[in-house]
């Protein structure tokens, strides 16, 4: 089964990633003359990413049905998320749905978001996110890549989760660590004592399982839709990043669009993600539930004080690196500033 699985995923993505306009032979007579516009995503069909790309899909068809027909790639089917964006790059695909330490590598300005506690509060990031007038701006601004985003979906908070216990940042020290693809992400995960382990995502299962690795950071949803909970019992709320997933645009495809074309693919967007978040709201505290009832997870509240001192050096050395960042950074701090000062 696993074997045959592998042939036809291999199959489906040679005709995907060969068949650039037109799709793969098998069209019907009633969809041959619709252009195929290709979304693809590592979550599941269970995931809340997964319900806010069919809401893109359903409002595009009922608006330009004649025209398009929005076909969806979950569970990395056309590959990583590393190698989906190159594909999307390319125009292989339209439009994929990836975590920013992996459009980063394409567009550095997005190499803020793996910074370790950025954001000093969910209502700061909430704000910073939804300030479309600015983001729209950052999203703008790689045309150079052949890559525009789109939108931005929450996924909450990242966190640690493995083998053994976390409760204190000694017990961190020489662990094994997947982290995102990112060279931020792996300092972070060095400053804490461990190991950084970049890989795909879809691999983590099992390389926890097998040894290779410790454990990995991620949110909740990671133990029960990726069934991370089986292999990994102990899940620590480090709240280290809160980094967004955002819908990536082949550049080209996306300027190529008439003006009424175009203003329906941005309302999908929109609509996808107010869809998202609701979904992930409603969605995270039955995943607590059930990891923690029917898998048996552990979940560890640690100071998350010792954390932050331990990773301090980090902001300032991304920030030295990588002159992009600064402008985006410092209109973060301000929104930070600003709900901090809300909270006194």
């Amino acid at each position: 089964m696993i074997k045959l699985k592998k042939i036809l995923s291999t199959a489906l993505f040679v005709c995907i990633t060969g068949m650039l306009m037109v799709g793969c032979s098998g069209n019907t007579e009633g969809t041959a003359k619709k252009r195929i516009v290709r979304v693809s995503l590592s979550q599941s069909e269970a995931h809340p990413e997964y319900v806010g790309a069919v809401e893109f899909k359903n409002y595009i068809e009922a608006e330009l049905g004649d025209k398009y027909e929005v076909q969806i790639y979950p569970n990395e089917l056309l590959g990583s998320q590393t190698k989906a964006i190159e594909l999307t790059q390319t125009g292989a695909i339209d439009f994929t749905i990836a975590g920013t330490p992996n459009l980063e590598i394409f567009a550095d300005v997005y190499e803020v978001f793996s910074m370790p506690y950025l954001f000093t509060s969910e209502e700061a990031y909430f704000a910073t996110m939804n300030d479309t007038d600015y983001m729209n701006e950052i999203y703008a601004s790689t045309e150079e890549t052949g890559l525009q985003v789109v939108t931005w979906y929450n996924v909450g908070t990242r966190n640690f989760y493995a083998k053994e216990a976390i409760n204190t940042l000694d017990d961190l020290k020489g662990l094994k660590i997947r982290v995102q693809q990112s060279p931020a992400s792996v300092k972070m995960a060095q400053a804490f004592g461990s190991a950084a382990s970049p890989m795909s995502f879809g691999e983590v299962y099992t390389a926890i399982q097998q040894g290779v690795i410790d454990g990995a950071e991620n949110n909740e949803l990671a133990l029960t839709d990726n069934k991370h909970g089986e292999v990994a019992k102990y899940f620590t709320y480090s709240k280290h990043q809160m980094i967004p997933d955002v819908m990536i645009a082949n550049y080209k495809f996306l300027n190529g669009l008439s003006d009424e074309e175009r203003e329906v693919f941005e309302e999908a967007a929109r609509r996808s993600t107010e869809v998202e978040l609701q979904n992930y709201e409603e969605t995270i505290q039955e995943v607590k539930r059930t990891a923690k009832e029917d898998m048996g997870v552990t979940f560890i509240e640690p100071d998350i004080s010792l954390f932050k001192e331990k990773v301090k050096g980090v902001q300032q050395e991304m920030l030295d690196a990588n002159p992009n960042i600064r402008d985006l950074y410092d209109h973060i701090q301000a929104y930070n500033a600003e709900y901090e000062k809300e909270a006194e």
